[in-house]
């Protein structure tokens, strides 16, 4: 307490004596005075009793001066000592480096005077070389002069020391007028020895070209002699009117520049490096542009193309239905235009077409195998140049070239028109010539084979050309052309069935009429799922085609059966058409049968039942026998003329139709204990009918609400239904206020 007053006297601010006015005043004042004066007698207490171990430390201190001052003398000997040997290993140092110095620019001054004697003697080698008609070794001096530095070729030194009373030039200017002769002099022996066939010789002198520096020149001159093998090659021997001789013509061509491609790459890579065939190449395509464009301006001359096109566009296919038609009916061989003709051009075209793609493949699989390994090579080598080939750009050179837009208008200007035209005409002559076969199961008109079996054969052709834009356009036209010139002749003779039902149909009869007039009916919609059947089975052959694989690369495979994928969803019309056929056939000849079939079924039966009524009511089965009876009159005419998938169409939009009257029926009828028990076997003997008479998968599905109504109907009159309705796990089509509904019928 007295300590902690003290300090708050302390901390107190202390007031001026001459402000004290009262008397308790003056005493807290001196009261804080006091307090404070004893604060500090006790401070300087404790210091006076610290002082022995300060004064200890000091003398402790002051013994430790002379150590001190030793040490400082012996501190400064030993940096006067280090000081004088420091600067004695700066002086010899700064001379170990100035000899550092004059040793290397003696060895420098060496060194050139070396290569400036390699050079002196490499050039006097290479000109006796020449003097003796020795090439090899010409070349060899040539090279082991041109590696060394180009400032230690053109340096003053070597302009001093290495001309000759013989040879006074620069040994730059010496070197250079070397390589000058020796290109002139590998170039003539070159072409000589290609126009002598002397193979041994060629070889010799193309390895020659790029040890001195001339790889271009050494490319260009092989590139000539490639060219002239193309050109020398043996010429068809068949004559022009053939079918086969551009065919064959372009083969040759194409082949003889694969052969030289194949056999010869290796060996230029060896000597002048990966992807340097490509120059070759391109030489080799402006041959063959030359061939090309003069083959394919003899072919438009010799087939009269131009007036094909003409005559096609002047001749268009005469559809069944047009205005044309119905005046007359032009064979084959009273038309202007032959098929016959068209398709043996197509199938050359698609021949000559084929041919490029597969040379262009070859090639552009080729370079693109060179130029990755090029482009490999200088990467693992961490070697930057502007130079590397793109395998992207230069595996596909072949598609710049003046030989693929001549193919691609072949295929634009002739192929697509004309096989449009030729797949329009068959069409057409198929639906005119068309006939019911009777024989067959289901019955059909011989149509959609004849039509499909030609549309495989125009489109495997297709396939052969190795066009992806030929297929692209092709594929969209043909799928034009079936919709409009197949499926709509089709739809036409549907409408066209029951259109002039009334016209000159006999009094007597008109059962026979109608007859005839289904079954031409259903034979339509029979042709429709047929057609629909070939045409899925068509996609997936093409799909699986090889030629895909043979014809086209792997880029573009993918492309293409998309295409083919494209060309499939025509399919989905086929569908809508048959679809709409049938359900107009059902509406017009089987809606109005339906209308009291479940009335007549149900006629006087009553499941209101005792023991009595329930032993009578299943000894005459009422409902399932009259239910048979009607619907054998229903089908009849149809289960054994529809096909299989129109069949079950037609079923299926028949109990469409059915289900919801009969579901009426039996929510409006009371039921007994046993009533409902007949009810259920009744609807199961009907369903069991109905699925042996067809192979219609979901016929339980369609009756499911009914079953689950007579499920409802059968509970044991103490079981509650919302309990059964919610517990029993079966997924409902009946609602819930539905089932209590059905659940009341009972009596």
């Amino acid at each position: 307490m007295e300590s902690s007053a003290s300090s708050l006297a302390l901390t107190s601010p202390r007031r001026d004596p001459r402000t004290l006015t009262s008397l308790p005043e003056i005493l807290s004042s001196l009261s804080a005075f006091q307090a404070e004066e004893a604060e500090l007698s006790v401070s300087l207490a404790e210091l006076l009793k610290a002082r022995e171990p300060i004064i200890i430390s000091l003398n402790r201190l002051q013994s430790l001066n002379a150590q001190f001052h030793e040490l400082q003398l012996d501190a400064a000997e030993l940096t006067a000592t280090v000081s004088t040997t420091a600067k004695t290993a700066e002086r010899v140092g700064s001379r170990v480096r100035l000899l550092d110095q004059e040793m290397g620019r003696v060895r420098e001054a060496g060194d050139r005077v070396g290569q400036v004697m390699e050079l002196k003697s490499s050039l006097t080698a290479l000109q006796t070389s020449i003097d003796t008609q020795d090439w090899e070794s010409a070349a060899r001096h040539c090279a082991r002069a041109m590696t060394l530095p180009s400032e230690v070729l053109s340096g003053p030194f070597a302009d001093m020391a290495v001309p000759t009373s013989e040879s006074h030039l620069p040994p730059a200017q010496t070197l250079q007028a070397a390589r000058d002769q020796l290109l002139l002099v590998f170039r003539r022996s070159f072409e000589e020895a290609s126009r002598s066939r002397d193979s041994n010789a060629t070889s010799r002198f193309f390895k020659l070209f790029p040890a001195i520096g001339w790889e271009n020149e050494g490319l260009d001159a092989y590139a000539n002699f490639v060219v002239d093998l193309v050109r020398a090659r043996a010429p068809s021997s068949t004559k022009t009117s053939s079918p086969l001789y551009y065919i064959t013509a372009l083969t040759s061509l194409f082949e003889s520049i694969a052969m030289i491609v194949d056999q010869h790459q290796p060996v230029v890579e060896k000597y002048y490096g990966e992807g340097k065939m490509q120059s070759v190449v391109y030489r080799l395509l402006e041959e063959s542009d030359r061939v090309t464009k003069t083959l394919k301006t003899g072919w438009e001359e010799d087939r009269a193309m131009q007036r094909k096109l003409a005559d096609i566009t002047a001749n268009p296919p005469i559809s069944l239905f047009s205005p044309t038609s119905r005046r007359q009916y032009p064979s084959v061989e009273d038309s202007p235009v032959d098929p016959r003709d068209i398709d043996k051009v197509l199938s050359e075209i698609a021949g000559m077409v084929g041919r490029w793609h597969l040379f262009k493949k070859f090639l552009s699989e080729t370079l693109k195998d060179s130029a990755t390994t090029s482009i490999n090579d200088d990467l693992r080598d961490n070697t930057p140049s502007s130079d590397v080939p793109n395998p992207t750009i230069e595996s596909h050179i072949v598609s710049h070239t003046s030989s693929h837009k001549i193919f691609e208008e072949l295929i634009s200007k002739y192929y697509i028109p004309l096989e449009i035209w030729y797949t329009r005409t068959i069409m057409d002559k198929a639906h005119k010539l068309s006939s019911p076969d009777m024989l067959q199961s289901p019955i059909t008109t011989t149509t959609p084979d004849d039509v499909f079996y030609i549309l495989k054969s125009i489109t495997t052709r297709l396939l052969t050309t190795g066009s992806l834009s030929g297929v692209k356009q092709t594929l969209e036209q043909l799928r034009e052309a079936l919709d409009r010139d197949y499926i709509g002749i089709i739809k036409k003779k549907l409408d066209d069935v029951y259109k002039n039902t009334g016209t000159g149909v006999s009094a007597t009869r008109p059962d026979k009429v109608e007859r005839e007039n289904r079954l031409t009916f259903i034979i339509l919609l029979n042709d429709l799922d047929v057609s629909i059947s070939h045409l899925e089975q068509l996609a997936r052959d093409l799909t699986d085609s090889p030629s895909i694989a043979q014809h086209f690369t792997e880029e573009e495979q993918q492309t293409v059966k998309a295409y083919i994928s494209s060309f499939s969803t025509l399919s989905l019309r086929f569908k809508s058409a048959l679809r709409a056929g049938i359900e107009q056939l059902f509406n017009q000849l089987s809606r109005p049968k339906l209308r009291n079939l479940i009335p007549d079924v149900y006629k006087d039966v009553s499941y209101i039942l005792d023991e009595d009524g329930y032993s009578t009511a299943d000894y005459q089965d009422l409902a399932r026998k009259r239910f048979i009876k009607a619907w054998e009159a229903l089908v009849e005419g149809y289960k054994d003329t529809f096909s299989e998938g129109n069949y079950r169409l037609f079923i299926g939009l028949a109990l469409d139709v059915l289900l919801r009257p009969w579901e009426k029926f039996v929510m409006s009828v009371k039921y007994t204990e046993l009533g409902a028990v007949r009810f259920d076997r009744d609807l199961r003997s009907i369903i069991a009918y109905l699925a042996s008479q067809t192979t219609f998968g979901d016929i339980k599905e369609k009756f499911l609400r009914l079953q689950q109504i007579s499920t409802l109907l059968n509970l044991d009159s103490d079981e509650d239904v919302d309990e059964f309705y919610n517990g029993s796990g079966i997924s409902w089509k009946i609602g819930p206020h539905e089932a209590r509904a059905i659940a009341s019928l009972k009596i």
